[in-house]
Order: C-alpha cells, then sequence, then structure tokens
C-alpha cells in the first residue's frame, strides 16, 4: 500500500511544452496519484470522498510513440487518401469545389475554346436549341397562348421528376452501398391507400423528411427549424420507423449507405454527461448536495442523496435531467455541425443493478432509445460506450463509484468480470438486431479500464472474451454481422497492441489523449496550435497500420486542468496550486481559461487552431464532450474548452470540420485501405488469452475466488414504443425486434450460485477471499442476493 498521495508513475501524461524560453523543454510535474496499484486518502478535513477514493477522470494517457520535435509528425488527411471521386480529384472536396472554373476570365457556361465574344447563354436556355428553335419555328399565326400552356405543364412535369427521382435515390432506395446526392429543401410524404390502390381522401398525412429549412416536429409536438448548410436530411416515417434515410451531410454516407471505415472520416463528438452525469459536466446536480455530510462526488453518492431528497423530487431528478439536458434538436445540431458520429456512454445499470446499489436502473436505456431514433433521423451513426464496469475498472467518479478498482481486482475481481460480460451480452444481442444495426454500428466494451492495476493479460483476455460474445451476438463474422468492437488501450503503449488481436473482424482502438492534467504552462493557447501534431499524428499513422481502425474516443481543448469539478467536486486544480492529490506550484488564475466571455479574438484563434490540429492529427475521433450544463452558483459554463456545442456558439470551433484536413501538413500520410480480419484468430493467441484468465490481480487463480455459475437465464431488454407526434398519423405496427438478435445464443446467464452468499462487489480489493462455498470455482459471500435485470420502460 502506497504513500496516501503519492503520485503514481505508472501512467505517462502528455507533456505540455514549455514553450516561453525553450519550444522543446517539457515541463514533467508529478503526474496526479492514481489508483492503479494502491489507494489514496483526500486531504485532512475534506470528508465529500471515502478513504481509498482515487482520481475521478483519467484524461491523460499519452498517445505512444517517440517524436523528434525537430521532425513534424504527418497523418492522413482525406485530401489526400486517393479516394475515387468522378473526375479523378482524390480530395473529399473535390464534389463541390471542382465545379468552380479555374480558367481565367469570368464564369462562361460554353465548353472551352469557344469563342470569348459569345455571351452567355440565359438561365434555362441553349443556344443550340435556340437555333434549332428559330429554324423550325411554327407559324406566327399559331396560338402563343397554346404553347404557353403546354410549356408551363412540361415545366411542371420536369420540376416533379427532379425532386421525386433524387429523394427515390437518397432516402427509398435500399442499401446498395452507393454514393447519394443531397435533396437540400425537398420534403416527402406518406399518404394512405386504399385496397385498390387509389389514394384515401381526408386522412392526414405524414411529412416524412426535410432538408435545411424544414420544420421538424418532436415527439411532444413542439417544432424547430432545421438548418444544415451542408446537404444534409433527416428522414422519419411513424410507418416505418427502423426505415434508415437520414443523412447528416452531403459528403457523409447515409444510415442506409456503407460507411467505408479507413476512407471515410470519422468525425463525432461525446454525448457524455447526459445518461452517466459526471460532476464537471453537469455541476448543478452536485452543487445541490455539496454541503450534506456526505456530499454527492459521483453517481452513487448523487444517486444516495437523491433518494434521501423526497421533496426535492427524490430519484426521479435523473430522469429530469436526462429529459432536458439533451434532446432531438442536439442531435440535429450535430448533423448541421459538419459531424457524422455520436458516442454515446451509459451505465451499466441501464441493464441491472443489485439490491445495494443506489443507481436508478433502467431508466436510462429509455432515453439510450430516443437517442437510437434521434441518430437515425438525422444520419448519425453511434459508438454506444459502456462506461461503468461493476466494482469500477479505474476508481474515477465516472466509473460509478470513486474509491479503488473492484474489477479483475480483488476477491471479487472475477465475479464483477462475469457481471460485465452479461451486459456486454445483453446489450450486444439487441444492437445487433435488424432494427438497430445500421445505427449502433460501433460498440466499446469498457470505457478506460486500468491495465496496470488488472494486468495486461487479463485485460486481453476479458478483451477477447467480450469480442466473441458480441461476434455470437451478431451471428458471426463479416459485415452486418454486429456492430465494430472498441477496445480502450489501458492505459498501455501502443506497441504493447501492435500484434494483438490478429485476424479479428471489425476491432478498432481507442484512446483517449488529453494534455491537461500532467505539469501545466502559463503560455497562452496560441503557443500550443501545433502540439496535437508532433504528438500524435505520428502514432496515428503507426496504429492504423499495425493494428488497424484507431479511434480517439475522447480529445478536448484544455491544455491545463482548470474548469468547475474537473478534477472532482472541490477538487482544486493544479494550475491553481490547490489540487488535493498533489502538490503542484500555482501557474496562475483559471479566471483567464474559464471565463470564456472575456476571450480574446487571438485566444478564439488559437482554440480554434488547436481543435483543428488535434482532429487532423487524430483521423477518426470523438470529442469530449458536446455539451457542459452551467453552474447552478454562476450560472455560467466554467469548463468551456470541453464543450463543442459552446465552441460553435462563440466561434472558436469550426463550422465545418473538414476544414481541419492538413492542419498538420500532412505530407507522408497513412494510406488506407484498413488491414481485413477474417475473424480466424489464431489458435495460439485465443490459447493465451483463454478466458477466464490465468489470475486475478492480488489473489490469484479465479478457481479460489467468488464467482457466479452459467445456469442464469436470459434477460432480454425491452424495446421502444412508437408513439405518433402530433398531426402524424400510424397506420402500420413495426416490429422493434424481440430484444435478442441470435436465436441460436442459448447459453445462460452467470448468476449466484444456490445457497452461497457473496462478497459486496465493491468490497475494498485489499480483502482476503473468503472461504470456498459451492465447491472449487464457487461463489463466496456477499451482501445482498443478485437481482435479475428489470426490463426498461417504452420509450413512449
Amino acid at each position: 500500500m502506497a504513500n496516501p498521495g503519492q503520485p503514481s508513475g505508472n501512467i505517462v501524461y502528455d507533456p505540455l511544452p514549455l514553450t516561453t524560453e525553450d519550444s522543446n523543454a517539457l515541463y514533467n510535474a508529478p503526474p496526479s496519484p492514481l489508483p492503479s496499484q494502491s489507494q489514496f486518502s483526500m486531504n485532512d478535513g475534506y470528508s465529500g470522498v471515502p478513504p481509498g477514493a482515487g482520481q475521478p477522470r483519467f484524461m491523460a494517457a499519452q498517445l505512444y510513440g517517440g517524436n523528434d520535435p525537430s521532425q513534424p509528425d504527418f497523418r492522413d488527411s482525406f485530401a489526400s487518401s486517393n479516394r475515387s471521386i468522378p473526375g479523378g480529384n482524390p480530395s473529399e472536396y473535390g464534389s463541390v469545389y471542382a465545379l468552380n472554373d479555374t480558367r481565367s476570365g469570368p464564369y462562361r457556361d460554353e465548353p472551352a475554346g469557344f469563342p470569348d465574344d459569345v455571351p452567355m447563354s440565359p438561365v434555362g436556355h441553349s443556344r443550340a436549341l435556340n437555333e434549332k428553335n428559330n429554324v423550325y419555328a411554327p407559324p406566327k399565326a399559331k396560338s402563343r397562348r397554346k404553347i404557353m400552356i403546354i410549356g408551363a405543364i412540361i415545366a411542371l412535369i420536369l420540376i416533379a421528376a427532379a425532386v421525386v427521382i433524387p429523394l427515390y435515390f437518397t432516402v427509398f432506395k435500399k442499401k446498395d452501398g452507393s454514393s447519394s446526392g443531397k435533396t437540400g429543401d425537398s420534403t416527402g410524404s406518406n399518404t394512405d391507400s386504399d385496397s385498390t390502390g387509389g389514394k384515401t381522401p381526408n386522412k392526414p398525412q405524414n411529412v416524412v423528411s426535410g432538408g435545411d429549412g424544414s420544420t421538424v416536429t418532436m415527439e411532444d409536438g413542439t417544432t424547430f427549424k432545421y438548418q444544415n448548410k451542408f446537404g444534409g436530411y433527416w428522414y422519419y416515417d411513424p410507418n416505418n420507423p427502423y426505415s434508415s434515410g437520414g443523412k447528416p451531410q452531403e459528403w457523409s454516407p447515409a444510415i442506409n449507405e456503407t460507411f467505408n471505415y479507413g476512407v471515410d472520416k470519422i468525425r463525432g463528438v461525446n454525448i457524455g454527461g447526459w445518461l452517466n452525469p459526471e460532476p464537471f459536466i453537469a455541476p448543478a446536480l452536485y452543487q445541490k448536495y455539496i454541503n450534506n455530510p456526505t456530499p454527492a462526488v459521483d453517481e452513487w453518492t448523487l444517486c444516495d442523496n437523491m433518494a434521501k431528497d423526497t421533496a426535492g423530487g427524490g430519484l426521479n431528478q435523473l430522469e429530469d435531467h436526462y429529459k432536458t439536458f439533451i434532446t432531438e434538436k442536439d442531435f440535429a445540431e450535430i448533423a448541421a455541425a459538419g459531424l457524422n458520429y455520436i458516442r454515446l456512454p451509459i451505465g451499466f445499470w441501464a441493464v441491472e443493478k443489485r439490491a445495494n446499489e443506489p443507481f436508478l436502473e433502467g431508466v436510462s436505456w429509455k432515453y439510450a432509445l430516443k437517442a437510437f431514433a434521434w441518430a437515425r433521423k438525422y444520419g448519425l451513426r453511434i459508438n454506444l460506450d459502456l462506461h461503468t464496469a461493476p466494482g469500477s475498472q479505474n476508481g474515477w467518479n465516472h466509473s460509478g463509484k470513486m474509491g479503488t478498482v473492484g474489477f479483475l481486482n480483488g476477491p471479487m475481481g472475477y465475479a464483477n468480470a462475469q457481471r460485465m460480460l452479461n451486459i456486454v451480452r445483453i446489450i450486444a444481442e439487441f444492437i445487433s438486431q435488424p432494427q438497430y444495426k445500421d445505427v449502433v454500428t460501433m460498440f466499446g466494451v469498457m470505457n478506460e479500464p486500468q491495465a496496470s492495476v488488472m494486468g495486461q493479460d487479463a485485460l486481453f483476455a476479458f478483451y477477447l472474451e467480450a469480442y466473441n460474445i458480441v461476434r455470437t451476438a451478431g451471428g458471426g463474422t463479416g459485415d452486418g454481422k454486429g456492430p465494430w468492437v472498441s477496445m480502450h488501450d489501458g492505459f498501455l503503449g501502443r506497441d504493447k497492441w501492435t500484434g494483438a488481436f490478429p485476424n479479428a473482424d471489425r476491432v478498432t482502438l481507442d484512446s483517449h489523449p488529453y494534455m491537461c492534467f500532467g505539469g501545466q504552462s502559463a503560455d497562452p493557447i496560441t503557443s500550443f496550435v501545433n502540439t496535437p501534431c508532433t504528438s500524435w499524428a505520428s502514432s496515428t499513422n503507426d496504429t492504423m497500420s499495425n493494428f488497424g481502425l484507431f479511434n480517439a474516443g475522447e480529445f478536448s481543448n484544455a491544455v491545463n486542468d482548470c474548469g468547475l469539478f474537473l478534477n472532482e467536486v472541490n477538487g482544486g486544480s493544479r494550475y491553481e496550486g490547490d489540487y488535493i492529490r498533489g502538490t503542484f506550484p500555482r501557474v496562475g488564475s483559471c479566471t483567464t481559461w474559464t471565463d470564456y466571455a472575456s476571450y480574446t479574438p487571438a485566444m478564439k484563434d488559437g482554440l480554434k487552431k488547436f481543435a483543428m490540429a488535434s482532429m487532423d492529427a487524430l483521423q477518426n475521433y470523438f470529442f469530449w464532450t458536446w455539451k457542459i450544463g452551467p453552474s447552478a452558483v454562476s450560472g455560467k459554463v466554467e469548463a468551456p474548452a470541453w464543450s463543442y456545442q459552446l465552441g460553435l456558439q462563440e466561434g472558436w470551433m469550426p463550422e465545418d470540420p473538414r476544414e481541419a484536413a492538413g492542419a498538420c501538413g500532412n505530407t507522408n500520410p497513412w494510406q488506407p485501405p484498413l488491414k481485413p480480419g477474417t475473424g480466424s484468430i489464431p489458435a495460439a493467441y485465443t490459447q493465451q488469452y483463454a478466458w477466464p484468465p490465468a489470475e486475478i490481480t492480488k489473489l490469484g487463480a479465479p478457481a479460489a475466488l467468488p464467482a457466479y455459475t452459467p445456469t442464469g437465464t436470459i434477460i432480454t431488454l425491452a424495446p421502444s414504443t412508437v408513439t405518433a407526434a402530433k398531426g402524424e398519423t400510424i397506420t402500420k405496427t413495426a416490429d422493434p425486434g424481440s430484444g435478442w438478435n441470435n436465436a441460436a445464443d442459448q447459453d445462460p446467464l452467470y448468476v449466484e450460485i444456490a445457497g452461497c452468499t457473496y462478497l459486496d462487489p465493491w468490497v475494498n480489493p485489499d480483502t482476503a477471499a473468503p472461504a470456498p462455498c459451492g465447491g472449487s470455482g464457487a461463489a463466496r459471500r456477499m451482501a445482498s442476493p443478485i437481482t435479475q435485470p428489470t426490463a426498461a420502460p417504452s420509450l413512449t
């Protein structure tokens, strides 16, 4: 057991160069303490966190790779990806900007080489056709009125064809992997027909699609104007709610089109703090209980305080947060911001909880289903991220409970992992169904596990078992067979992942590069605009070549740890020298960074350039996070560097993320395609990382530890219920799926052994293992029995 407050040295932070005197100098202040190999106590006099609490959110894993500062690193930009575009232009801008005539002189519509003194034809006319018409002109006695009428009819037919044909190919045509153009402002409608095929009179029509300027009616009947200058359009038919015609932008594939990973860029954003509220993202929730005997510092203590606060709304206050913090309009705005992907963090209690856990069980699943529907409507794909694990995978506040790592560590470490595999399986079966698989296309099976605590071998064994579960749920390997499996790097060096999961089918490595949690710098943001390029670009290219698809599941605009509750509730900051978990010299006042109303144009420009350099260096990314809620005290956002939405409003995020292409001056990009994986992982590898792992940290072989038995009844998650919005009619019954995609997947779930009691899943991992119960490898004791998952509420 290490001394309380002693900085851990097992995880390297991305340093911030102190460019005031030497642009290559690094300030290597001690990193913050971690619960990775020991426990830590709060400073004297602070009772907000129980003894043994660890740092709440690790946001500072270095993207590994030695970069020579004198030799800039480069990464792939779409413009150099050799994507095939008509006309031979390899840039993703080609389809738009190639329309500009590069010849000198004014714009002309005649072919090159035509005499310069010939004027441009009037709009809608052809010079050659006019000449032909003059030759074959009818006698002047011919009725001009009749000609005008015929011309008007022809024009109406052409206009109708111009609307219907593009809508057919972009919205109604089945998924075939082809590209499609934008529909602009066009809207579609759905009319009821009788048995003879004729239109039934006097029935309302459902507006099912619309582009920029169209009106969207939400499920509560309220409306908003859809604004998307990038050619995106929404699509939703209440009579066919699982059709996938939405398209976020003209350059991003619609939901019913193929997303070509490694070529099409993931330009994404997290919706953090919504279904898994974190103190710095939703500070007002926590501020309400900050002076209680046990303050709210994580979701465990937040739920405990809320449950006791019956006069204030009780635990239902969390659902009020779900209803209001993020709405359908946010999804429309994300598409309009030029983004095409969402990373959606959820807690395991969306599926189930145990009796002694205070979390709000099942309700967040109801809102996850709303997210699936809204994403489909606006053409956004989802990376569903399991952000928490039983017992905690890292000891930080976003894992559910601050404290120690009880996942694959300590006496309940193996049982907690078994329980997590149940949750992975139940979710994987649901999202692999035909109704959801084109929207939820990526599944992060565990967020930010501390590999230094649980060990690389045990973590890889868990990941391999989770991978097999997801592939089984999808019914096999290959496109369309369930989602991509996203594995966080566990804060291991990237070299540890070279050759990992060889030949696996659709696996992506997730890293969270942050620069703000190590040594602090007084330099202005303008001095860091190229840091992402020199720190991350080269290792991104290496990972794409040596492992496969890389995604930066989290990054932000922060270059220091300023922000209300960013480190933890009342945790202070390194920047101001009052961080409660380590000794850091005061650098300055955080007000300069948190008071965004006082940002100068130079600071906003620097933040924007830093954001674009990060996007370009990371290639496929999810900014953390879309929205930061205001403080209940000041009424203002006090962690502005973390809010994409606020950055757009205030001008320090790019309105078009494609602006980031080439920000790092890429001259040696990674070249697609990705190495394909057939799913046939070599036997030697599967044997090395077989489940269960050979040992659990601190206590040895799983056979000597509490365990569950695979004899439980399969539990399925409830689907959504389709309801009509105001003005809509539903004439067809949609099939929402059974919740279980692969009927052949009938292995029982892990449950407690009859007659045995178990230790608390959140028990201190230093606790000794109890005596055997039920034979070798059987379970031991826990304070309360297992409760089965509760069906989530219907989406109404």
